[in-house]
């Protein structure tokens, strides 16, 4: 059994406006799940995410537009903006959404946060070793922003070794829990 099939349920009703409710089932049509696991997933982004972003600063921003100022950076000054600023912000971001700061809600909340973002992401876990190879086509920056980030974060705060590997489209990062 899954954790999805242990999780307790109770059944709640909504009246929702005729237009959502129909854009709503439209939708579950095309995902091919029924309208109760999409009002669900609604639901989860919503208490994972959505309440949380405009509380601790995120706004959303277009892929393009993060492509092209990552672009505008050098390699050192992407290194630097991720030591400077991104290391702290992300910590605190991460801490302040899931109410706590350790291994397994640091990658929880990443984990949401790639989802989030609609990238393709493939985990595995052998003996302990959890390996995340993360699809972004954000270009290479973005991967050393990301890579520089997580290795302070998991160095740093979580004391923890991570192994990354970069390109111009994905990431790759290696950690034993």
């Amino acid at each position: 059994m899954t954790d999805e099939q242990k999780k307790k349920t109770e059944t709640m009703s909504f009246r929702l406006d005729s237009n959502i409710l129909d854009k709503i089932r439209k939708e579950s049509e095309s995902q091919g799940i029924s309208l109760n696991v999409l009002a669900n997933r609604i639901f989860s982004r919503y208490t994972e995410w959505d309440m949380f972003e405009p509380k601790v600063g995120m706004v959303p921003i277009a892929k393009p537009i993060v492509s092209a100022l990552f672009k505008k950076l050098t390699e050192k000054e992407t290194v630097e903006l991720a030591e400077k600023i991104g290391h702290s912000i992300v910590s605190d971001i991460a801490t302040f959404m899931k109410g706590t700061m350790d291994i397994d809600s640091f990658v929880s909340w990443f984990v949401t946060r790639m989802k989030i973002s609609d990238f393709e992401m493939n985990h595995t876990e052998e003996n302990r070793k959890h390996t995340y190879i993360i699809k972004h086509d954000l270009g290479y920056n973005w991967s050393l922003y990301h890579k520089t980030v997580l290795q302070l974060i998991f160095n740093d705060v979580l004391e923890k070794k991570i192994d990354s590997e970069i390109n111009d489209n994905m990431m790759k990062i290696v950690f034993e829990k």
